[in-house]
């Protein structure tokens, strides 16, 4: 099972099936802005979902969906054999790129497709395939993100994620029987997992690199805030009486950037992505306001520090407000590393292929940060230009897009072989 003996034209023509496919995805929930929006279990999703089950189904794969959303493309050699997972997302954010968690689902769809029309039936690997799209990555809908894959992995109870909420009421049980979604069972045994992605980072643009071999996560931490104030009127209320919960937040933001530039050489990275105002009005004073925050670093102590600063700012901001601030942390994970033999394997496809790689971390996380938890597990990134990501303006070449499809393909020959076995 080899990609070795590939001939320029059956890559010429798979380089053009892939972005032939990839563009007809990327047409789904486009928005005005020429990036698109695919919240999870919205009409968007629904079609990307559609299109991802069309696909595979026509390229030989048998499609299921487990209770959480997941949905997964099976294509079985081997009876009763695990599978080796490969694939990302393709939900998104409100306004955003084509190529977040999109580009990985394609990718390991044509991946898979390949290797389906080269795999011999009298020599099959030792593994079967999964190509799956995981629910509910980005988290924007329904919080936590990385939904789909924390569910599978054991790491969140089905019941709680499907009890969640969106801003207007509708659980996640809800949204995904809406759109026909909410499957049933826990999905595919995997024997290892594949993910590709864009690197939404500089770092291989920069320095000329076409793939990025991730060994390791930032850790970080993620937190829900509720300020509580007391609501008054805006033009009445003395000001030295106000408990303006808007104000409390305010200098909770700047708190946040005030923790980051502490650290010097850009060790820490802090921020404020969510607020809600209530009640909102022009004219009342507001009385509450809720906001997620996150720390994230590559060095642990870095962030118990960053941690300590936050903690102490709050209770300054308190008293100097005269509000109230309640956290929980929401979400955390440390500086874990992905197995070392798997970087390893990587870095030997890449060279097979003749395409420069390096060694780099993850800032952002991904469904694979779950992943590697159970199984063995190979990430990779090709650039993103100019490091854009969670915007319509996010673009990678198509000569980097399809050199990674060459590159996953290859690693994902070699997990279904098992070469990955005890990878510690």
């Amino acid at each position: 099972m080899s990609t070795s003996s590939i001939t320029t034209g059956t890559a010429t023509a798979d380089a053009e099936a892939f972005l032939r496919d990839f563009r007809s995805l990327s047409a789904i929930g486009e928005t005005p802005g020429h990036g698109v929006d695919r919240q999870a279990a919205t009409a968007a999703d629904a079609q990307s979902r559609t299109w991802f089950t069309s696909l595979a189904e026509q390229y030989g794969f048998r499609t299921e969906v487990d209770r959480i959303g997941n949905v997964f493309a099976l294509l079985e050699w081997t009876p009763g054999a695990p599978y080796v997972l490969a694939g990302s997302h393709l939900d998104s954010q409100p306004t955003a790129g084509k190529y977040d968690g999109a580009y990985g689902v394609a990718a390991a769809l044509h991946a898979g497709r390949r290797l389906a029309e080269t795999t011999n039936p009298d020599d099959a690997p030792k593994y079967n395939l999964a190509i799956v799209d995981w629910f509910n990555e980005e988290g924007c809908r329904f919080a936590p993100s990385m939904m789909g894959s924390s569910v599978y992995t054991g790491k969140l109870p089905a019941g709680e994620a499907l009890a969640v909420t969106d801003n207007h009421g509708i659980t996640v049980a809800e949204a995904l029987d809406a759109i026909g979604h909410l499957g049933s069972g826990t999905g595919p045994r995997a024997a290892a997992y594949a993910e590709i992605h864009i690197e939404q980072g500089r770092s291989l643009e920069d320095s000329g690199t076409t793939i990025g071999l991730v060994h390791s996560c930032w850790a970080a931490v993620k937190y829900t805030a509720t300020v509580h104030g007391e609501q008054a009127h805006t033009g009445s209320a003395v000001i030295a009486d106000r408990k303006d919960a808007l104000l409390g937040a305010s200098h909770l933001v700047v708190l946040l950037r005030e923790i980051a530039n502490a650290f010097p050489g850009a060790v820490l990275h802090t921020s404020v992505g969510q607020l809600s105002v209530y009640p909102n009005s022009p004219v009342v004073v507001p009385s509450r306001v809720d906001l997620v925050m996150d720390l994230r670093s590559a060095d642990e102590d870095v962030l118990a520090s960053a941690r300590q600063l936050l903690r102490e700012g709050i209770a300054r901001i308190e008293q100097e407000a005269n509000v109230t601030i309640e956290t929980a942390e929401s979400h955390a994970w440390g500086v874990l590393p992905y197995q070392p033999a798997g970087v390893d394997l990587a870095r030997d496809c890449a060279q097979k292929l003749e395409l420069t790689s390096a060694p780099v971390f993850t800032l952002a996380g991904h469904d694979s940060i779950n992943m590697k938890d159970i199984v063995p597990t190979v990430m990779l990134f090709v650039p993103s230009v100019d490091g854009i990501s969670h915007n319509e303006k996010e673009y990678t070449h198509d000569d980097d897009v399809c050199a990674g499809v060459d590159l996953l393909t290859e690693v994902v020959a070699r997990l279904c072989r098992g070469d990955l076995d005890g990878a510690q």
